[in-house]
C-alpha cells in the first residue's frame, strides 16, 4: 500500500495517512527510479537512481559523508 499526497482537506489527508500505516506490511521495500538527484540529500537517505544522475551507474545509491555511495 502506497501513501501519495494530495492537496486537499488537512484531516482528510492524516486520515489516508493512518489507513496506509496501518495496512498489511510487506517484506520487501520500493524505490522509484529517480531521474534528477534530490535537491536537498538528507545523511543516511537511499536512492535507486537511472545512470548518471546519483553515480556513475545505475542501481542503488546510500547519501554517506556528503556523496552517494553505490550499494548495488
Amino acid at each position: 500500500m502506497r501513501y501519495t499526497p494530495r492537496r486537499g482537506d488537512l484531516t482528510q489527508e492524516t486520515d489516508e495517512l493512518a489507513r496506509v500505516l496501518a495496512g498489511p506490511t510487506f517484506p520487501y521495500l520500493y524505490l522509484e527510479l529517480l531521474q534528477a538527484a534530490p535537491a536537498k540529500p538528507q545523511e543516511g537517505m537511499i536512492a535507486k537512481g537511472a545512470a548518471g544522475v546519483l553515480g556513475a551507474g545505475a542501481g542503488v545509491y546510500c547519501y554517506r559523508g556528503g556523496a552517494w555511495t553505490f550499494l548495488g
